[in-house]
């Protein structure tokens, strides 16, 4: 059994003001073309379909204009909710789309029933589990105590019906711990939505969504299961410019043979840093040879600032998202060089400082608990 696997297509996102749209579309034909190329049994998608709960109609279009080219190739396709889509509107015909190898994950309502496959080897059986907030899974539940991300996946896998002997496979989105995240990605205060690798242990596979990087976690000692994300199929943010984007291909033989490879993709543009000073930059010694269409963030390194720089660079580079400097000024008085360390931090963090720099004292214990709970309500409100 074969799948490709994907996840995080963010259809309709604006990046720096920049619409998406075009890169989206030549990268999904490009994965069209992998799965001419692989053909393989079913396709996955774990989550965010788009980027946000009421998409632009341009980027609905293109998703069912995706599955329709999908269901022409006779592919099985498993889509779940991810949490920046509305699992309303992903189920919204679901059990129509079923007739045509089209799965789209239900809201979830306390139980998932898996699909099942059969090749050579058996049965492959699919579970769909959507994103999930712990208040989503205890109102089917309230018998368990259920105050955390791990909490509620584990008593939502709890409730699937798991046969060991056969090959299981779970698609996902969530945040497993020791993920490594990127800038582009929502993050919850503190680490709450953290879910514990260990609630995998029964899956032959974990098909997961929601980091932007391709990256495989580390199960608990003595599981067989391999977790999994695939990334982005595209750059949506400059954390993710030293990223390689491809799509995973998973191949189960008999239970406990799996392979998990991945095909590179090459975008319409890439997204690229490059810095120097201002006349260097300009020189055609520079960007000739180089594809200067790309998405680009460009720190300049003159002393002085440039007047009306960002609008003279983009006669050359029309595709400049970012602009910053790193010179003497930057480094020592806190200017715009600084803002890549602020994007690392946490809110609270940065609250923090804010904080002190007003009032000339740190936080109490007490503020800091009450803005915690309210950065987490704030948060959660928006997810």
């Amino acid at each position: 059994m074969k799948f490709i696997h994907l996840s995080d297509l963010h259809l309709g996102i604006r990046v720096s003001e920049f619409s998406m749209m075009e890169d989206q579309k030549y990268i999904l034909d490009q994965i069209l073309a992998v799965t001419d190329r692989e053909k393989p049994d079913g396709v996955i998608i774990a989550g965010d379909i788009y980027d946000k709960s009421v998409p632009p109609a341009e980027a609905v279009q293109m998703f069912d204009d995706f599955l329709y080219a999908l269901s022409m190739k006779e592919t099985k396709v498993f889509v779940i909710s991810g949490n920046h889509d509305s699992s309303e509107r992903i189920a919204f015909g679901s059990r129509l789309m079923d007739r045509s190898g089209i799965y789209l994950s239900p809201v979830y309502d306390g139980k998932v029933e898996p699909v099942s496959l059969e090749d050579g080897y058996g049965t492959v059986k699919v579970f769909m589990l959507p994103f999930i907030k712990p208040s989503a899974v205890g109102r089917f539940f309230p018998e368990e105590k259920i105050s955390s991300y791990t909490d509620a996946v584990r008593c939502a896998v709890s409730r699937m019906n798991i046969d060991p002997r056969e090959r299981n496979v779970i698609v996902t989105h969530q945040f497993v711990t020791g993920a490594f995240r990127s800038e582009s990605e929502d993050i919850s205060v503190g680490g709450t939505d953290n879910v514990d690798a260990a609630v995998f242990s029964s899956f032959d596979y974990a098909a997961l969504g929601h980091i932007h990087g391709p990256q495989n976690i580390s199960p608990e000692e003595g599981s067989t299961c391999r977790i999994r994300y695939c990334g982005t199929p595209l750059k949506y943010s400059f954390s993710e410019a030293g990223q390689n984007k491809s799509v995973t291909v998973v191949e189960m033989k008999e239970k406990g043979n799996l392979a998990v490879t991945s095909v590179a993709l090459t975008p319409l543009r890439d997204m690229r840093e490059i810095r120097g000073e201002y006349l260097q930059l300009m020189s055609r010694t520079f960007y000739q040879g180089t594809s200067t269409e790309d998405y680009l963030h460009v720190t300049l390194t003159d002393e002085d600032d440039v007047p009306d720089g960002l609008s003279k660079l983009r006669v050359v580079y029309p595709n400049i998202m970012k602009l910053d400097y790193d010179n003497m000024r930057t480094r020592s008085g806190g200017g715009p060089g600084r803002a890549e360390n602020a994007e690392s931090r946490s809110p609270m963090e940065l609250f923090s400082e804010f904080y002190e720099k007003q009032n000339n004292q740190p936080m109490k214990e007490e503020q800091k608990q009450l803005s915690e709970k309210l950065i987490r309500e704030i948060w959660e409100e928006n997810e």
